[in-house]
């Protein structure tokens, strides 16, 4: 103890052993003659050597390494410059950004325990007050618990990254601070964009729109509201029925190749085990060509249907619609109260017109009336071929007065549309026409019975002429 309060004359041996035994890290404390003069109680448990195994010896080797080689505090008071120090510990120590002289290193030491630990360490000169280095201090302090959460982090994030670019399905990553970190080889094929530009950057959302927006993958990173969504969405979202906080949709995008591509894309969080969200994935997968067939179906199916409702020869609603149709409005306007109009128009002398000129002209009378009430009709009215040469025109939310002026004015059209027959001249054609509205309370037979009858009026009444029939007092 003698030799120790000589090295340390400029230091209170009392209190700095008060200081290193009170402190919970583990501390070693060398002499100018690389003694040992303090091992605490803390360097006691970590190492599993007794202080007075250590205290006076230069030994402080045996607790870390196999043989015989200098601790950090030893090249501290060998004033080892930084290439000595780095022949020990090559790529594991830095500078002290604190105290002038000292530093500071991790390194893995495979004695301590049946699988080793990893240490932070740091070393720092003890100088007297002339600032001549008569010692050095090292502490020590157990960090592998952080080195196996570190590693098990890696671990899981070279996991999450081989199953990302191993994925056949598009797929992109990004950070909490919405910062791409992966972007497949699938969604490079996709987008036309390679993984180079796109990471680290926030740039995920040029591929898919000409102007800066969240993607899917933003807005379940920033929590974002179902309303929120319903915004930038409407109408193409459903909330994840797998995975909570999780949204699917299906898109246009017309940036993709030249017709554009049809995109079914899910988003879902990445939480840590606090349950915080620090990221995104998103997929994205094209089903343009599913997408195509299902609207060529419905729209073959709507041929077909329209084909099933309508007329061949003047591409008018068939008496088959017309029934249909008759039914649904009559029961609308008698629930609401609301009024509803029905002309039957029967063209006049048709029988003389196919003797005469034959049936392919016959036809084209027919046609030509067809393209005239279809021109004088309202959008909310429909028109149908209700027999042979007999047509209905519905009209709902119209009066009798608003029905009669529809009527004259086909009626006017008609006649005054010449007609060509094949061997030259001029044909002109006429139609009788019966309007009535419908009577609150009546049947459907009454409705149509009443209109049939306003058309055989005008016929008695010479034809070419609209005959309004009144609802009965």
């Amino acid at each position: 103890m003698l030799a120790q309060r000589k090295d340390f004359s400029a230091v209170d041996a009392d209190s700095l052993s008060q200081i290193v035994e009170g402190n919970p890290v583990a501390t070693i404390v060398l002499d100018a003659d690389h003694r040992v003069t303090h091992w605490n109680r803390a360097c006691e448990i970590l190492t599993g050597i007794a202080a007075e195994a250590m205290i006076g010896s230069r030994d402080q080797w045996r607790a870390f390494y196999p043989s015989p080689r200098p601790i950090m505090a030893d090249l501290i008071i060998d004033r080892a410059l930084e290439d000595s120090v780095d022949h020990y510990y090559h790529g594991k120590f830095r500078r002290s950004a604190l105290i002038e002289g000292a530093y500071e290193a991790e390194d893995f030491f495979p004695a301590f325990s049946e699988r080793g630990i990893w240490l932070f360490f740091t070393a720092a000169p003890i100088r007297d007050g002339a600032g001549t280095i008569v010692g050095a201090i090292e502490t020590l302090q157990d960090v592998t618990e952080r080195h196996l959460a570190e590693a098990a982090l890696r671990e899981s994030e070279g996991f999450l990254a081989q199953i990302v670019h191993g994925s056949s399905v598009a797929t992109f990553v990004i950070d909490r601070e919405h910062r791409v970190t992966h972007w497949n080889r699938a969604c490079e094929a996709m987008t036309g964009v390679s993984a180079k530009e796109m990471l680290g950057t926030r740039d995920q959302w040029r591929p898919f729109y000409p102007s800066q927006r969240p993607l899917m993958a933003d807005l379940i990173l920033d929590g974002a509201s179902e309303g929120t969504v319903e915004q930038l969405y409407r109408g193409k979202y459903r909330p994840s029925q797998v995975v909570a906080g999780a949204f699917e949709a299906e898109d246009y995008f017309p940036n993709f190749g030249a017709g554009g591509k049809w995109l079914y894309f899910t988003a879902a969080p990445l939480r840590n085990r606090a349950g915080e969200a620090v990221g995104a994935i998103e997929t994205l997968q094209d089903f343009t060509e599913r997408r195509r067939t299902e609207i060529a179906l419905k729209e073959s199916e709507e041929r077909y249907r329209m084909l099933s409702v309508t007329d061949a020869l003047t591409g008018l609603f068939n008496s088959r619609h017309f029934y249909e149709r008759l039914h649904a409005e009559v029961e609308r306007a008698q629930r609401y109260g609301r009024p509803l109009s029905l002309i039957i128009l029967d063209a006049d002398n048709f029988k003389r017109v196919n003797d005469t000129y034959g049936h392919l002209q016959g036809d084209r009378v027919l046609q030509v009336l067809a393209g005239v009430i279809s021109h004088s009709l309202r959008r909310t009215d429909s028109a149908f071929r209700y027999g042979g040469e007999e047509f209905a025109i519905l009209m709902p939310e119209a009066e009798m007065e608003a029905a009669v002026m529809v009527a004259e004015r086909l009626r006017r059209c008609f006649h005054e549309t010449p007609i060509m027959p094949a061997d030259g001249g001029s044909l002109s054609c006429s139609v009788s026409v019966g309007v009535t509205q419908l009577n609150p309370g009546e049947s459907v037979e009454s409705f149509i019975r009443r209109a049939d009858d306003g058309a055989y009026q005008a016929k008695r009444r010479g034809k070419n002429c609209v005959v309004a029939v009144p609802l009965p007092e």
